[in-house]
């Protein structure tokens, strides 16, 4: 038995409707709990990737 998993497996990803609440919330300013959303993850996700910066080459 290995501890490895195998390169076949898969993993079943069950997507959300965009602004379908994914059971989390963040507090805003005013103290009001706001549900987090997959909109807002990939929105974030895309922000980040942005502000990537790649590594200098190495001599």
């Amino acid at each position: 038995m290995s501890l490895q998993n195998s390169s076949d497996d898969k993993i079943p990803v069950i997507r959300t409707q965009p602004d379908q609440s994914l059971g989390c919330s963040i507090i805003d300013e005013n103290g009001r709990e706001v549900p987090i959303t997959e909109n807002m993850i990939q929105d974030a996700c895309r922000e980040l990737e942005k502000r990537l910066v790649k590594p200098a080459e190495q001599k």
